[in-house]
């Protein structure tokens, strides 16, 4: 099962706990929809990236997305020739999502073959072109947009090794080699890598991810943040499922609050407590984190 398909599984469970209000979220994802078929950005704008999100969140919840007015949009960007990495990946995922009989002939190994432009020496792979190492947020955007085109990037080992090189002092990981202290995000996004390419992890480091548990819910981004934040503790929990750790029923409890605490009557969430805007991003990660939470 693909890196997307996983993500669907768990954020379907979400109604568990949303119950009636899972038609305010559904409600609020069609309102995320540009007129040139793309999902809306902060600004209102239409964007790839937003659009992953969108339509992750339209699958999760059972809403048929329009899918003709999408294929529409993407077909816009022809082989993304003049996109970033974040972007580039996000097309080739935006075509998953509406399902790859519509993509054009060749396209999908077109696009591939323009992330393998951003692979680096030791393997990984980054949006900066001058980078000399790639990162484990790198890292878990090729492999997505790699199994959304059904394929598997080549030299899979030397990609483990990259993320390898990444382990920073505390037992955790960093987008930085030789951190003295790991980033939640860059910890959870190479765990679930390695464990899903079928490598072992050192099961300590689900102590490391539950010790950036926040007293008053939520996950914390890196030790000592002032604030937890939705995306942290969605990916925090992805992680500590996938190493088949269970929370703490304290800890459970404080983030089904911290969840509330960030959602919105309008059906979306916020990011975190000075966030001000709601999005699709967030509103798919809070689906996510619940899911979890349903368990």
């Amino acid at each position: 099962m693909s890196l997307r398909l996983q993500l669907l599984q768990v954020a379907r469970l979400s109604p568990r706990l949303l119950g009636d209000s899972t038609d305010l979220v559904r409600d609020f994802l069609r309102r995320q929809i540009a007129p040139e078929g793309g999902g809306c950005d902060r600004a209102g704008r239409p964007d790839l990236y937003y659009t992953i999100f969108m339509l992750a969140g339209m699958q999760a919840l059972d809403v048929p997305p329009p899918v003709e007015h999408v294929e529409a949009y993407l077909r816009t960007f022809a082989d993304g020739k003049n996109l970033d990495f974040v972007h580039l990946s996000a097309l080739a995922r935006c075509w998953a999502s509406i399902g790859l009989a519509r993509i054009p002939d060749g396209l999908d190994r077109a696009l591939l073959d323009r992330i393998e432009q951003f692979r680096k020496p030791d393997g990984g792979y980054d949006g900066d072109r001058n980078a000399s190492h790639g990162t484990a947020y790198g890292a878990f955007v090729a492999l997505g947009a790699y199994e959304d085109m059904g394929k598997t990037p080549p030299k899979l080992l030397k990609l483990i090794q990259a993320l390898k090189r990444l382990e920073s002092d505390d037992g955790a990981w960093s987008n930085v080699a030789g951190a003295k202290t790991g980033a939640l995000n860059a910890t959870a996004g190479a765990v679930i890598l390695i464990q899903h390419l079928g490598f072992p992890v050192n099961q300590t480091v689900g102590d490391w991810v539950l010790a950036q548990a926040h007293p008053q819910g939520g996950f914390l981004a890196v030790p000592g943040a002032p604030l937890p934040d939705l995306l942290s503790t969605a990916t925090a929990l992805h992680a500590l499922a996938a190493m088949d750790r269970r929370l703490p029923s304290a800890i459970h409890e404080r983030c089904l609050d911290f969840l509330d605490s960030l959602w919105t009557a309008e059906g979306g969430f916020h990011g975190h407590w000075a966030d001000e805007h709601v999005d699709a991003e967030y509103t798919f990660y809070g689906l996510l984190a619940l899911g979890h939470l349903s368990l």
